[in-house]
């Protein structure tokens, strides 16, 4: 027996071998324990290590983001997390704050520069969202957070899409994006808070990198970015039968 020990911690084939038969170990861990434990593990390491990998980067952007944006290159805005709990989503804004002769807000396609459709195609724009997912707001992957005024909207199935943490990326961004309806986004994200997964997170992440790199769904149809929502047609036509 002490044998077998020392030949598997001093040679090259027992550490492989025990090397191989820990990776599979904490493999099935992570499968087994990843909603209740790992999810949130690898969301701190994951991010923490991308944070300080691409510092370089994040540090050019601010710099590119202050002389193009002429001022603040961050975009921050109340967003619901999970539980609908508020938090203070930050991103790279993309956008200008010009206003009509009423001191409105010029529409999403007027305000967008081409600096700021250049981040969006390649989703830099999402980078400093890596500091909500560290600070446990937001998870890798997870429905997107949305605004707090939609609250409201939500029947009772799309409510659950808050039941987990919102995402950098998720099963309705690997499904269309912002070129898909808002039915069909919600359906997505309900069912990815019911069905959590090791190796479905996995797959939504090469996923994601494969939709980045073809830049699809970036826009809604006839959009510069994705409609408002506006209430869920199923639950509008409940609505008006019960005032009938």
């Amino acid at each position: 027996m002490e044998e077998m020990v020392h030949s598997l911690t001093s040679t090259w084939w027992g550490i492989t071998v025990l090397s191989v038969a820990a990776l599979c170990l904490i493999v099935m861990l992570s499968a087994v324990l990843y909603r209740q434990f790992f999810k949130r593990f690898y969301d701190v390491l994951l991010s923490g290590m991308a944070i300080i990998v691409l510092s370089p980067i994040l540090l050019i952007l601010i710099v590119l983001g202050a002389i193009k944006m002429r001022g603040n290159p961050f975009f921050t805005q109340l967003r619901p997390g999970k539980n609908e709990k508020i938090f203070k989503l930050i991103k790279f804004r993309t956008m200008t704050c010009e206003t009509d002769a009423d001191g409105k807000l010029l529409p999403d396609e007027l305000r967008l520069t081409r600096y700021g459709r250049i981040l969006r195609s390649t989703s830099l724009d999402e980078l400093p969202e890596l500091f909500n997912i560290f600070a446990g707001q937001m998870s890798i992957v997870g429905p997107r957070p949305l605004l707090v005024s939609y609250l409201p909207l939500y029947n009772d199935e799309q409510k659950h899409r808050h039941d987990v943490r919102p995402g950098l990326t998720g099963l309705a961004q690997v499904n269309g994006r912002n070129a898909m309806n808002w039915e069909d986004k919600f359906s997505y994200d309900v069912e990815y808070a019911s069905s959590i997964s090791l190796f479905g997170d996995i797959s939504i992440v090469f996923r994601t990198v494969a939709c980045v790199l073809k830049r699809e769904g970036i826009s809604g149809e006839g959009s510069a970015t994705m409609e408002p929502f506006k209430g869920s047609a199923v639950t509008e036509e409940i609505d008006v039968k019960e005032l009938k």
